[in-house]
């Protein structure tokens, strides 16, 4: 069961709501009587490098210098001085 309160009342009470949610009670602040957040405690969450490995493939080319991007930098190559 939830404790829902709107909110005013979340607004003078804030930090006996943090308590309460860091205890594992499931507060609900609502507007007008309609749920709009749930408060909920912080869980940590490992950060994972090379998430995408093996599901991401590319070539060398990728690297390779854009002529239209050169040209945006650089003006045309191939125009006269």
């Amino acid at each position: 069961m939830a404790y829902v309160v709107n909110i005013h009342e979340a607004k003078t009470q804030l930090s006996r709501l943090i308590e309460r949610a860091a205890r594992g009670e499931h507060i609900v602040i609502a507007k007008a009587g309609k749920p709009v957040v749930d408060l909920v405690p912080h869980r940590d969450r490992p950060v994972v490098f090379g998430g995408l490995k093996g599901r991401l493939e590319y070539d060398d080319a990728v690297f390779d210098v854009d002529p239209d991007i050169q040209e945006m930098f650089y003006g045309d190559a191939d125009a006269p001085a």
